[in-house]
């Protein structure tokens, strides 16, 4: 399948930025030689560390999947989808698009010392068939029949043509060694199993855990001769932005993730040569309905929530207008222009409309004497997610929605979020390197799970046979018809509207010059910029030189 061309006009003009700060604080080095610099990371988890690194597990893998553990790709949603081979030295399908076969390289060892083989990698994909908790992608749900070994070879059969998949198994999915995860705890219950000493091939090991800190050191054994560099990485766990931002612009971090309001006063103007920012946009920042919810089940509740919120005062209010307003359809634009359903919007014609709101809500059974009362959960310390509900929450109030605001812990807010256990939830998904895999996180049903179950992605719970028979389709279709089911996909979420998207998210992205060379940027996006971003997190710590 072709790739579409991403459009960047607007990741380049917010990255041409520059700013300041002395890099490295208390952890950067000093003198002259800063070979042996410790490069700090500044991304607000909202909670406090674990100290689990299961890389299925969607509330810990972020600090584990690029670490420790490796893909056998990086798949670049900003550069076409771009493939780098990391495990494996290279990927072919057959002419049907049914066979995948990848061919593992050769002399990767696990951190233990190990080597990492072809029975390895289809270990890791059989261990995901027998545990859907596993299986993040729903990929044996699509059409994923066998995954053997032979050799130096990993071969992948379909039901049917599947090239779309190709950015899930190669670029989501983290390679773990059948030694460690066949046996023992993991052996038992790999859904559970909380990983304290990871086992990767990655370039780091996990040194020291805390529940305020990770230190990861590098891995002596990695694959790639010389790397990583940057011998020493802290991750401090941050429960607020505004400690986390101190720390950027004091230069105690270099690498950021997170909202800064008035970024240019506040931290590039702390130095302006080496403070720099760049945040590409990415899917969004939406609000999820509990579809299985008594209130929220009611479609003209969930249509007259959108009508109802001013989007582009969400942003401006929210964080400074340094996110867009969204569409109801959730295509990002203008990164993905080409796939937009301009009729389709029109038609809806998602805008403030105060009268559609009450007409709806009446019909739903609600009026000012009877006012819609929900809350929405969210993460405690994301202080642009807070400041954006409250702007919401505002909206609603004169319309006869009252909604409560509930910031909570991040692990209690994962929790709830996978096990469906809202009424709404604020969140933002991964997207992909077309709208397709944003979608598909949102609609298909095989991403979701019963109440009380861990749902990987479809955290609202929509099911639509027509719907999953039209992702299930795209993989097989050509480049015209993959248009129309994207097309016919947004007209699902306008009529739907099993989620809201609010804001375009971006991968936030502050980083220091000073003590370090080597960071993506809107010139040369080799990677997704994001801490948090995996597996792009080890392509940008690969780049990485100390000066």
């Amino acid at each position: 399948m072709k790739r579409k061309s991403l459009i960047v006009a607007l990741i380049a003009v917010l990255g041409l930025v520059a700013g300041c700060a002395g890099g490295g604080g208390g952890t950067g080095g000093t003198g002259p030689n800063k070979s042996n610099a410790a490069l700090t990371i500044a991304n607000v988890a909202g909670t406090t560390w674990t100290c689990g690194f299961n890389p299925f597990n969607p509330s810990v893998n972020q600090q584990s999947v690029g670490f420790v553990y490796e893909t056998l790709m990086h798949v670049n949603p900003l550069q076409n989808a771009k493939q780098t081979p990391m495990i494996a030295e290279s990927a072919e399908w057959s002419t049907d698009k049914k066979t995948l076969t990848f061919t593992v390289r050769d002399g990767i060892t696990w951190n233990d010392g190990k080597p990492l083989t072809a029975a390895d990698v289809a270990f890791t994909f059989n261990l995901m068939k027998k545990n859907k908790g596993l299986d993040l992608n729903a990929l044996w749900s699509s059409g994923l029949q066998s995954v053997t070994a032979s050799d130096k070879s990993v071969i992948m059969k379909f039901a049917a043509p599947s090239e779309p998949y190709f950015y899930y198994i190669a670029g989501q999915t983290a390679i773990v060694p059948e030694h460690i995860w066949s046996t023992g705890e993991a052996g038992q219950d790999p859904v559970q199993f909380a990983d304290p000493k990871p086992v990767g091939s990655g370039p780091y090991t996990v040194s020291d855990c805390k529940p305020q800190n990770i230190r990861y050191e590098a891995n002596p054994n990695f694959w790639q001769q010389g790397k990583p560099a940057v011998k020493t990485v802290n991750y401090p766990a941050y429960t607020d932005n505004s400690p986390a931002n101190l720390d950027l612009a004091t230069g105690k971090a270099q690498w950021g993730g997170q909202y800064i309001p008035s970024i240019d006063r506040y931290y590039v103007e702390k130095d302006p040569e080496n403070h720099k920012y760049w945040f590409p946009p990415t899917a969004n920042v939406s609000i999820y309905f509990n579809l299985k919810h008594e209130v929220t089940k009611e479609k003209a509740v969930r249509q007259a929530i959108a009508y109802a919120i001013d989007k582009e005062k969400v942003s401006k209010i929210g964080v400074g207008g340094y996110l867009p307003a969204s569409n109801q359809g959730g295509i990002v634009l203008p990164t993905f222009q080409d796939w937009y359903n301009q009729a389709a919007a029109d038609k809806y014609n998602y805008k403030p409309d105060p009268a559609k709101v009450t007409s709806l809500l009446a019909e739903a059974g609600y009026s000012p004497s009877k006012p819609l009362k929900l809350s929405i959960i969210t993460v405690s310390g994301y202080t642009d997610w807070e400041a954006e509900l409250q702007e919401i929450k505002n909206q609603l109030q004169p319309l006869g929605i009252e909604l409560t605001v509930q910031a909570i812990a991040g692990q209690t807010y994962n929790t709830k979020l996978y096990k469906g256990d809202f009424d709404l939830a604020y969140g933002s998904q991964t997207g992909g390197p077309e709208p397709y895999y944003e979608l598909r996180q949102m609609l298909f049903s095989g991403n979701t799970a019963p109440l009380g179950e861990n749902a990987s992605s479809n955290y609202g719970r929509f099911t639509d046979p027509k719907v999953d028979k039209l992702l299930a389709e795209y993989a097989g279709a050509d480049d015209a018809r993959q248009k129309e089911i994207v097309f016919a996909l947004q007209e699902v979420m306008l009529e739907e509207v099993p989620v809201v998207p609010v804001l375009e998210s971006v991968s936030w992205f502050q980083y220091n010059t000073k003590d370090f060379t080597g960071w993506p940027t809107a010139d040369d996006p080799y990677a997704l910029p994001a801490p948090y971003a995996t597996p792009d997190n080890e392509q940008v710590l690969l780049h990485l030189q100390p000066k």
